[in-house]
């Protein structure tokens, strides 16, 4: 059974920093296509931040410079670093993941219906 558990979510200042983690079991992480979403109170899901099967990285225009997506093959996780963080940032943040060893379906951010595995989500609470 494939499972996305996302934690490191929480409360911090304006201009603070925090690392959310991503633990996939039950599939081959390696050379998977993954990214990390956001929705908002009242807003739809975004992407945020994707990465292919062999390490690139896509970003959207909002979290660009402030925001690392990376990988660990060996403990399976994903991971998204979010620095200089706004109240605008605040959401409940969710891994997803294609079928193991799949590829993106395109350059750039992936779309939400792309992903074939999605964790619960965690929430980013940035007060002002």
């Amino acid at each position: 059974q494939v499972q996305l558990v996302e934690s490191g979510g929480g409360s911090v200042q304006a201009g603070g920093s925090m690392r959310l983690s991503c633990v996939v079991s039950g599939y081959t992480f390696r050379g998977t296509c993954m990214g990390w979403f956001r929705q908002a109170p009242g807003k739809e899901r975004e992407g945020v931040a994707s990465i292919d099967g062999v390490g690139r990285t896509t970003y959207a225009d909002s979290v660009k410079g402030r925001f690392t997506i990376s990988q660990d093959n060996a403990q399976s996780t994903l991971y998204l670093e979010m620095n200089s963080l706004k109240p605008e940032d605040t959401a409940t943040y969710y891994c997803a993941a294609r079928k193991s060893r799949g590829l993106c379906v395109r350059a750039g951010l992936q779309p939400e219906n792309a992903m074939d595995y999605w964790g619960k989500g965690t929430l980013v609470t940035i007060s002002s």
